[in-house]
């Protein structure tokens, strides 16, 4: 199994590997991978964008100062809003959770223990895959070189993450916001959908999912959705007998973990100190 010490620092080396392709389209990810003898840990990361912008280049700052702690970072694409309504975007996170697992050990990982990271609707997207990662929906994508793995993670963290959709879209009626508006309408298509495919619903609704330990990050001045909501779905993640926890972060907005700030840097420590732990769990005595 894969060493890890959060405190450590590595040079890294930056790759994009296409994983997957839909007609004329391929679909990339971008490999941050550490550069020494490793093995490293191996982590999927789901970018942010309302399900409808950014690509696996969104979180290159986030996820390089990770990789350089040791852990080799896969940030994938996926079809987005229109072009991937629900649930395309979560087949193709699914397929990229195999894709990793199959083809780790060429980029010096060890996806034996495989954590998923996601960032706002992203955060949404990796918590939804880790909940059903045998969902036939999910799952429809065939790997040919590796019909034997599935798409279970063993941990997820997830940044300021859109956890109750329904929640932020008559959230965002309510403050009139009609970009954010359209970007739930182009990706979801109903609000019967954005129920079904909902974790905090879910967990309300007491469907039988998998709870790998969880973190949430969580700015209490987060303009996007009421904070509560979020901490919430932590609390039903135990109440449904997982390990979840959510850590607040006093006065710090929607996206705080992108700026320089010390909360940014508190939020990175947490991120390498709960996979530290996770890892660590997993070693047997």
């Amino acid at each position: 199994m894969a060493h890890y010490d959060p405190n450590a620092h590595f040079d890294i080396k930056t790759q994009d590997v296409e994983f997957l392709r839909h007609g004329d389209k391929g679909l990339l990810v971008r490999i941050y991978q550490p550069q020494s003898a490793g093995p490293f840990p191996a982590v999927v990361d789901v970018h942010g964008g309302a399900w409808t912008n950014g690509d696996h280049t969104t979180d290159e700052k986030v996820a390089a100062t990770l990789a350089e702690s040791g852990l080799t970072i896969f940030s994938i694409d996926f079809r987005e809003g229109a072009e991937g309504p629900y649930p395309a975007l979560q087949a193709d996170i699914n397929y990229g959770i195999r894709w990793v697992k199959e083809h780790a050990a060429e980029y010096n990982a060890d996806a034996g223990i495989l954590g998923g990271l996601g960032w706002s609707s992203g955060g949404h997207a990796v918590v939804l895959a880790a909940m059903r990662p045998h969902d036939p929906r999910y799952a429809a994508q065939p790997l040919p070189e590796a019909p034997r793995h599935d798409a279970t993670l063993a941990f997820v963290i997830a940044g300021w993450p859109v956890i109750d959709p329904l929640a932020r879209y008559e959230y965002a009626k309510s403050k009139g916001n009609a970009g954010l508006v359209k970007n739930h309408d182009n990706y979801w298509g109903s609000e019967a959908a954005q129920l079904e495919g909902n974790p905090t619903r879910i967990l309300e609704r007491g469907e039988r999912v998998a709870l790998p330990p969880l973190l949430i990050l969580q700015g209490t001045a987060d303009e996007s959705m009421p904070y509560e909501i979020v901490a919430r779905t932590a609390q039903l993640w135990r109440n449904a007998g997982g390990d979840g926890h959510c850590e607040l972060f006093d006065g710090e907005p929607h996206g705080f973990a992108y700026l320089p700030t010390p909360a940014r840097e508190q939020a990175l420590a947490q991120i390498r100190e709960f996979i530290a732990h996770q890892l660590g769990a997993a070693v047997p005595a």
